[in-house]
């Protein structure tokens, strides 16, 4: 009879950045010899099918939601409710089905709050302990915790104290019962298998890379917005678009490279080789940018109040220079960001393993 475990690993689909800090989950999991089993769909399906194209794969539907291009992002959400819920419950559902039809030992859900089962161990992943809102801030706290408390443990990427990454998102409010803080994720090998410190300096390729991602409409419209701006540019830019289905590179002029997608080792390698790095403040890529120790400007999605509290945060701090997407001038924010200290790179403490191992 084998012992190996078998695990159902399933991220949320708002973005990719959920996908990625999987990867170093799926990594220790097949190290660990267990037997990992993708539930996803969308652009993370793409994603992490590029990275890992042997693992089998099962087709979950995520919640399907979009961010406006115009108007309120707290209305857009607001009215969504019902369309979340109902996909909770589906997925609740479906998770039944998978659990007996596949033979799982173990439920890892990132963000994805159906995804438990009495039957099996079932854990959650969040950095968002509290949800940051402008309305009704401590009745999403509450309702958060009722969710999370159906699982039987909460891992959250970050540590404690008071030199963390997520701030009051995870660290605001007295933790649940069941969780554990798990240190920083990133899928970068840089920060699994080599000191951080090695006296070597890299040789700079790029100016500056530019990561688009993100939900639809406004990933579309923040590359838009880019592009009319670089192509008055004499820097050299790499911009990576975030576009999982497809697999294109298109140079503009000699100076302005773009790719639809790289892999983890492609996107590691080109971040060490770029001066500075234009992303969202989307809480994954602030883990990927403080595992290799890069400085960043942030441009938050609007009205996405996380990404909008974090890029603030690490402005206060004079970590990194952000600007909205409506006032975003790429000449401006390269000057500005002269004056941040970039973050400095962070280590692995192996509270990931400690927990797996406990599996």
């Amino acid at each position: 009879m084998s012992l190996k475990k078998r695990i159902l690993i399933a991220p949320l689909d708002w973005g990719l950045g959920h996908a990625t800090r999987c990867i170093p989950i799926i990594r220790l999991l097949i190290k660990k010899n267990a037997e990992v089993i993708i539930a996803v769909d969308g652009r993370p399906y793409d994603l992490l099918k590029l990275e890992f194209p042997n693992l089998e794969f099962i087709r979950l539907k995520g919640y399907d939601i979009t961010y406006p291009s115009i108007g309120p992002m707290v209305l857009k959400m607001a009215l969504s409710v019902p369309k979340i819920l109902s996909g909770i419950k589906a997925e609740h559902e479906a998770l039944k089905q998978i659990i007996k039809q596949k033979k799982i030992d173990v439920v890892i859900s990132d963000n994805r709050f159906g995804l438990w089962n009495k039957e099996v161990k079932s854990i959650f992943i969040t950095h968002q302990l509290m949800i940051k809102s402008p309305l009704g801030e401590k009745q999403l706290h509450k309702k958060n915790l009722d969710y999370i408390s159906k699982f039987d443990e909460c891992w959250i990427p970050d540590t404690e104290g008071t030199d963390n990454l997520s701030g009051d998102l995870s660290h605001k409010y007295p933790l649940p019962a069941n969780a554990f803080f798990i240190g920083a994720l990133s899928r970068f090998s840089y920060w699994e298998s080599r000191p951080i410190s090695t006296g070597e300096k890299e040789e700079m390729t790029y100016d500056a890379m530019i990561i688009i991602s993100g939900p639809e409409p406004q990933r579309g419209a923040l590359e838009f917005l880019i592009m009319k701006q670089l192509l008055l540019s004499k820097m050299k830019i790499l911009v990576v678009m975030g576009r999982t289905e497809d697999d294109d590179t298109i140079t503009i002029n000699q100076n302005i490279k773009m790719v639809t997608r790289m892999s983890s080792q492609e996107m590691e390698e080109a971040i060490m080789k770029s001066k500075i790095v234009i992303a969202r403040s989307g809480y994954s890529t602030i883990m990927d940018l403080a595992a290799l120790g890069k400085k960043a400007i942030f441009v938050p999605t609007p009205g996405q109040t996380e990404q909008e509290y974090l890029a603030e945060e690490f402005k206060q701090k004079k970590i990194a220079f952000f600007q909205k997407q409506s006032e975003f001038d790429i000449q401006q924010a390269l000057i500005e960001a002269e004056n941040y200290t970039g973050f400095e790179a962070i280590l692995n403490t192996g509270g990931l393993e400690k927990r797996i191992d406990l599996l």
